[in-house]
């Protein structure tokens, strides 16, 4: 069995390895639709010795079928955002305090003690529907970080924009987690110079703007905000972890989670580091649903197990995953 404080404790490659193969078989055995899709691989469970030879489920399964490793009751289904008439993905959490402990972790390993911050965050396309994860999330942050100033913004710029200019020269260290056509509407009303604050995007524009390529986009939110950097949060509704970017776009991950760059066109091969390709995520934290996640991004890995996120496939690109849709 494997449990949470295994999962957590991860503190090396080879105990991550050994751990992974156990989630594997684990949801091999409990997980009826990711067995389906090995088997459809003709993929030997007793075989797979190395992270290479697992299978990643095509994250479009979330959007098709109940991906649960376990029978116990759903306490929470995280939705994927879509425009109406979209099929979104639903994540089943059987156990939320894992979700809990991820993204508490994760967020102490990159930032450091919550309560040292005033968690401040403009998500309005999140705010207006329901069963958003990166919502749960911050919600939570927010309310640990034990500060009065905390909280949500939806449309309120000018008030935001006080109490970001008061904050910062009191001196008071201040996240801002903001969706990123927000921050940018943000900025066109307000040119900031802020000293003590750190702006988080977490991508998306939600249809409201055209896609800007990244280093285009953090020129324009450095200039707005008066901050050096933009950090971004790597997450998405069928992840129960994030990596965090401190700049550059370029992410690193906690100890349970990793990424292998497969081939854009044979999705059963992986690249070598520095090369793009398709990213597969291994997210322990998966343990009832599925860790192991084919994504729809494109990215490259360095050496160092970093790695930068380059956009997304076309439908018309996935080549590799839409063959094996069962």
């Amino acid at each position: 069995m494997i449990t949470a404080s295994d999962i957590f404790a991860i503190s090396s490659q080879k105990q991550f390895e050994k751990i992974a193969l156990k989630v594997f078989r684990f949801q091999y055995e409990n997980n009826l639709i990711y067995q389906e899709f090995c088997n459809y691989l003709k993929t030997d469970p007793h075989k797979v010795k190395s992270l290479q030879q697992i299978p990643f489920l095509p994250i479009q399964f979330f959007k098709s079928h109940q991906v649960v490793s376990n029978t116990n009751p759903i306490q929470e289904t995280f939705t994927s955002s879509g425009t109406t008439g979209m099929i979104t993905s639903k994540h089943l959490v059987t156990d939320i305090t894992l979700y809990e402990e991820s993204y508490r972790k994760g967020f102490s390993e990159f930032y450091g003690n919550i309560e040292d911050y005033v968690v401040l965050a403009l998500l309005p396309s999140y705010l207006e529907r329901e069963g958003s994860s990166l919502i749960y999330m911050v919600k939570d942050l927010i309310e640990l970080s034990n500060h009065p100033e905390s909280g949500f913004y939806l449309h309120n710029h000018d008030e935001l924009i006080a109490k970001l200019i008061a904050l910062d020269e009191a001196g008071q260290n201040v996240i801002l987690i903001g969706v990123t056509f927000a921050l940018l509407d943000l900025i066109e009303k307000h040119k900031f110079q802020l000293q003590h604050t750190i702006i988080m995007e977490t991508g998306g524009m939600k249809g409201k703007r055209k896609e800007m390529i990244r280093e285009e986009l953090h020129e324009q939110l450095c200039k707005g905000f008066g901050v050096s950097a933009i950090h971004s949060e790597y997450g998405m509704t069928e992840l129960l972890s994030q990596a965090y970017s401190l700049g550059n776009g370029v992410f690193e991950c906690p100890s349970w989670i990793q990424i292998l760059v497969r081939d854009t066109e044979d999705a059963l091969t992986y690249i070598q580091d520095g090369k793009t390709g398709g990213i597969n995520v291994i997210d322990l934290a998966n343990i009832n649903s599925c860790s192991f996640i084919a994504t729809q991004d494109l990215g490259k890995k360095n050496p160092n197990n970093s790695f930068e996120v380059l956009g997304r496939f076309d439908n018309s690109d996935i080549r590799g995953c839409n063959l094996m849709v069962l």
